[in-house]
């Protein structure tokens, strides 16, 4: 039978979001594939710099610890190497962890595309590196289990030169393939692909919205952060074409290098036509908005968006959203309202049109067709007729086959 490393939360309790950040943790773990098996809370009045908590706390925890064996201490917050190290040293050299080697690691083992592991290994090396000064081999000791994928405890027995180097040639490929984004993004404009991203705070229902709308098919798991690399996918609402694009979900307290090794992956938020913000109606809906806004902020976002609330199946009464669009992405309950909204946001620069094309200037016709949006054809005597929608900046390269009313 596997041996799952089992976890055990120091919870300070600096705010009335304590609660939230818990049970966030709570999910961390189990995303993680460990067990949770208890907290202690500690209301901080003045950090300890040399080990955020109490000695008196410390000595309690580890009393309520003795007789446990292969338990791994989460510090829900983020802690300096040598806090670290002396947490481990008060409760019997146990292996402790903060908050970010929780979410790197389970970023390290989501990551599937080579992109996606890059920033990975990127954010885990900076994050590393500054906790390898003086106790380089004390770290080494914490072995398998959380904070050890990805650069892992390999990693952690190098000498800091090394490191170095390698987080120098990672940011290299990193800007390399930012580079080719670039372009990408560049060819979409001028090609003109309207882009919308799904965005928004993890586990709220995106990769199921973009199944929904899409047909995608991608990964759908009640899990933080069960899906890393960005997917996209075409999609087609009342006749215009978009690229739907999902994005990496956000957490609050996100570290910050992970924020900016992302930021190439958030690309396709940051210069999207439209960014839909999901959150979920069965959580602290509010919370998770202003969370998403903040990180997108950081990042420079400007675009256009639509508040987007889903899992509404999950509540009894959405009257009071009025600045939400409600769905449920699971059964299909409000998708369509959501189309609707989203074409408003386009639908003035465009135009239907119904077009005749002579017989004799077909071939010409079909090598300016990518420029609109079928919906229908027929053929008659006049030659070819075409329903269509045409974006306003290409009217002009049709203006000869549109029929006059």
């Amino acid at each position: 039978m596997e041996n799952i490393e089992k976890v055990y939360i120091i919870q300070p309790r600096l705010d009335e979001n304590c609660r939230v950040l818990h049970d966030e943790a709570v999910a961390l773990i189990e995303s993680a594939g460990a067990a949770y098996c208890g907290t202690t809370y500690q209301t901080i009045k003045k950090v300890n710099p040399a080990t955020y908590l109490g000695s008196g706390k410390l000595a309690h925890i580890r009393e309520l610890l003795s007789g446990l064996e292969d338990i791994t201490i989460l510090f829900n917050g983020s802690l300096s190497p040598s806090q670290t190290l002396n947490i481990s040293a008060a409760l019997d050299d146990r292996k402790v962890i903060d908050r970010t080697t929780l979410i790197l690691d389970i970023f390290a083992s989501r990551a599937t595309s080579s992109e996606g592991k890059l920033q990975v290994e990127l954010a885990q090396l900076k994050y590393i590196y500054p906790r390898l000064k003086g106790k380089g081999a004390a770290l080494s000791r914490l072995g398998g289990g959380i904070g050890s994928r990805g650069p892992g405890e390999t990693q952690l027995e190098t000498d800091r030169r090394h490191i170095r180097l390698r987080i120098k040639y990672l940011e290299e490929r990193l800007e390399e393939t930012e580079q080719r984004r670039a372009l990408t993004v560049k060819r979409r404009a001028k090609e003109n692909v309207k882009t919308i991203a799904l965005v928004g705070y993890t586990n709220t229902g995106k990769s199921t919205l973009l199944n929904k709308l899409t047909g995608a098919g991608v990964l759908e798991k009640d899990a933080l952060f069960a899906t890393l690399d960005p997917t996209a996918r075409k999609v087609n609402i009342h006749g215009l074409e978009f690229l739907l694009v999902d994005t990496v979900g956000f957490l609050q307290d996100l570290p910050h290098d992970l924020v900016e090794a992302f930021k190439s992956t958030l690309e396709s938020a940051l210069n999207c036509d439209l960014a839909l913000i999901v959150c979920d109606a069965a959580g602290d809906y509010d919370m998770q908005f202003r969370t998403t806004m903040q990180v997108l902020g950081e990042l420079g976002f400007d675009r256009p968006y639509l508040k987007v609330l889903n899992k509404c199946d999950k509540i009894d009464d959405c009257t009071p959203f009025s600045d939400f669009v409600c769905i449920s992405a699971k059964s299909g309950d409000g998708t369509e309202n959501l189309e609707d909204e989203i074409y408003k946001r386009f639908r003035e620069s465009f135009k239907e049109c119904s077009l005749i094309i002579p017989y004799n200037e077909i071939s010409a016709y079909s090598s300016i067709a990518e420029f609109l949006t079928e919906k229908s054809r027929s053929f008659d005597e006049n030659g070819l007729n075409i329903e269509c929608t045409i974006e306003n900046i290409y009217l002009n390269k049709f203006e000869k086959y549109i029929k006059k009313a």
